[in-house]
């Protein structure tokens, strides 16, 4: 059986695809020839991804923005025959480095509080208490897990014991700079040394918020398309 098969094949040559005892064979490997997809643009702001839908250089007549994270958002086509879309424009936020869950010595760490956070109330006073602490001293005796005392300056020239604020209402530079910062809380901890260290104490609900602020400027700024139904959001 096997050798008449063969002996089958041979006879068909160049043909593709054969019938043995009612089964079809492909005479050879067969590959997928799929439609070409494009290589995205990359921007780092919103008001690029507005520009580009707006002035509509590709002419395009249907598009999904998808707001990905608090950091990414892609304009998308729909699929094409082979259930692939093609990812127009890709808008990547520049977001500056805080690590969070790290110890900071008290310099750095009172810098980028300043550069990379928005200013709020809990911020300036996080900023007061780091400023005038005395780096021998963070007293560990007492500490609840929740709350801190340390030895900072009070006046010119007194020293007295200031409970460290817990949690703090922070809001760090997340997300795109054209849209509001959401506001999360810290948990503030130092130890001896005078190192500080903020951890996120709020689940990553944050997240959310960025993306719905996302999408609300999104949708305000490209409301005659949206309207016109050439473009949709998700996120």
């Amino acid at each position: 059986m096997i050798k008449d098969a063969l002996k089958y094949l041979v006879e068909l040559g160049n043909k593709r695809v054969v019938q043995v005892n009612g089964q079809e064979y492909a005479t050879g490997s067969m590959h997928l020839i799929k439609e070409p997809l494009v290589n995205p643009l990359r921007v780092q702001s919103l008001s690029g991804l507005i520009d580009y839908l707006k002035q509509n250089y590709d002419m395009l007549d249907d598009v999904l923005i998808h707001v990905k994270d608090p950091e990414t958002v892609e304009v998308l086509s729909r699929t094409n025959f082979n259930s692939e879309r093609n990812k127009w424009l890709v808008a990547e936020a520049f977001v500056p480095t805080f690590r969070f869950d790290s110890y900071y010595e008290a310099e750095p760490f009172n810098i980028k509080l300043q550069s990379t956070f928005v200013q709020t109330d809990d911020r300036d006073l996080v900023l007061k208490v780091v400023g005038n602490i005395r780096e021998e001293n963070v007293r560990q005796i007492g500490d609840d897990g929740v709350s801190q005392s340390v030895s900072a300056k009070v006046g010119v020239a007194t020293v007295a014991d200031v409970k460290v604020p817990n949690p703090v209402l922070l809001a760090p530079y997340r997300t795109f700079t054209e849209v509001e910062q959401p506001e999360s809380n810290f948990v503030l901890r130092m130890r001896d040394g005078g190192e500080c260290a903020l951890f996120a104490a709020d689940g990553g609900a944050w997240q959310l918020e960025a993306m719905d602020n996302i999408k609300d400027h999104l949708t305000k700024e490209l409301a005659e398309l949206i309207e016109a139904g050439t473009v949709h959001i998700i996120a």
